[in-house]
């Protein structure tokens, strides 16, 4: 009966939570198949100044994953005014690193996409797409911080349907302002950001509705917004810092990546975009359980059950193998109808077929090392240890490497792409041992606050 209300519970997190992620994939994947069809250079643009974005994300994400190492085991606990203070918090900053993001862009938008090309062109059409997407930055990082927050305590419902319906939204507006249907003028580019802008305003009326109106479990109070609770604050420093340096360094180093492959040409980057949508639409499934494992094996150590958590961990490690080995054989799958659908050359399409081999052989890899460190670890407080094997495998080992072959060695392309990926092979045998040995378990919980 326990095994059976796992399994009930995890799909009940999973599901939702893998929607939403291939609906986020989706978002992405319209702009390549639309921006496909209008050019290389476009596609390569959007793709590089979506860099930027990315990385945005990638801090709130570290600061939501932080947050939910308390609000996980505070759920299982039962103190849910604990949980709201600790919104307040994740907002605060949130807003704060929003806002930063889209004055960095507005000052120096050419200066930003000089760090991925060098490419005049992909530069200018970058710019023009970057001036409109980062006017959505705030309202990303409200809605993002939020449903991350509502996730932990096992509330992604309602982060599905609105992002379903935003989906459908952005896919509409971009196929109107791309390519000027119902008497709109063609935008190009330009269009691409509206629409997603458009998008992003829905979401956040959505979250001020179902925040005010239809959410009794963890409600958001405007003075927990500007609230100072020093004990509180020091844990949430402890356990999100950690994280949200260990997103930002990995983020960084997938920036690096694309850097590095941007200044080999518009081919190779073009490639590079499409391989990446294929591995976020390989892992969409892998990341709702790193999702979910931190939420139930966190609310079992919150509820004081050590052992259940350590067989949860289990469970999860298998599910996650499973999906790896599931994953790679999408990504083989999806090769061959992008190589025939996308407007792309002849050596961009070679590119591309070597580039899907070389990452559905590590899908299954990245799919385990995402439950444990994004999942699992989290789950007891063990925050750090994730940024430490980041730095080592990634900064220390591919991007190293990748420099090296690039600019000194000169390596061909599609061997480049294996030497920029192997960090999963690096920090993979680190990321069995630590999990064995369950020092990530730990409760963080406090008695009073």
């Amino acid at each position: 009966m326990e095994k059976k209300q796992f399994y009930k519970t995890v799909a009940a997190l999973v599901l939702p939570i893998a929607i939403q992620n291939l609906i986020n994939v989706g978002v992405t994947s319209a702009d390549v198949i639309m921006l496909g069809k209008v050019g290389e250079t476009v596609l390569s643009a959007s793709s590089l100044a979506g860099q930027i974005y990315f990385i945005m994300t990638l801090i709130f994400f570290g600061l939501t994953s932080g947050a939910a190492v308390l609000t996980a085991q505070y759920w299982g606990k039962g103190d849910t005014r604990t949980i709201e203070k600790v919104l307040g918090i994740t907002l605060r900053i949130g807003l704060l690193v929003s806002i930063g993001f889209t004055l960095a862009v507005w000052a120096a938008p050419e200066t930003l996409m000089r760090l991925f090309t060098s490419e005049k062109e992909v530069i200018e059409q970058g710019i023009k797409y970057l001036k409109i997407i980062s006017c959505s930055y705030v309202f990303s990082g409200i809605t993002i911080v939020y449903f991350n927050v509502m996730r932990s305590v096992e509330r992604v419902v309602i982060a599905t349907v609105t992002y379903s319906i935003s989906l459908v939204i952005n896919v509409v507006c971009n196929a109107i302002f791309i390519f000027g249907f119902l008497g709109v003028p063609a935008m190009g580019i330009r269009g691409a950001a509206t629409g997603t802008l458009i998008a992003r305003i829905f979401e956040v009326c959505v979250v001020i509705i179902y925040g005010w109106k239809f959410n009794d479990t963890v409600r958001f109070h405007w003075k927990d917004l500007f609230a100072r609770n020093p004990v509180l604050h020091k844990d949430f420093l402890k356990y999100s810092m950690p994280v949200m340096f260990n997103e930002l360094a990995w983020g960084a180093g997938m920036a690096a990546i694309t850097a590095i492959v941007g200044h080999l040409g518009s081919a190779a980057v073009a490639a590079h975009s499409v391989t990446q949508v294929s591995r976020q639409l390989a892992m969409v499934v892998s990341m709702g359980v790193a999702a979910s494992a931190a939420i139930v094996c966190g609310k079992a150590i919150g509820e004081g059950k050590e052992d259940l958590a350590k067989i949860y961990a289990s469970r999860f490690t298998k599910l996650a193998a499973c999906l790896g080995v599931a994953g790679g054989a999408l990504i083989l799958l999806i090769s061959p109808v992008a190589r025939a659908l996308l407007n792309l050359s002849d050596q961009a399409r070679s590119y591309l077929g070597f580039m899907m081999l070389v990452m559905a052989f590590l899908t299954l890899f990245q799919s385990m090392n995402c439950a444990w460190i994004v999942g699992i670890f989290r789950s007891g407080g063990d925050t750090k240890y994730g940024l430490y094997l980041d730095g080592f495998s990634l900064w220390g080992g591919s991007i190293i490497l990748g420099i090296i072959c690039a600019f000194v060695l000169h390596i061909p392309m599609p061997w480049l792409y294996v030497v920029l990926c192997c960090d999963e092979l690096l920090k993979l045998p680190f990321a069995i041992r630590r999990y064995k040995s369950y020092r990530w378990l730990r409760n963080v919980t406090r008695a009073s606050l």
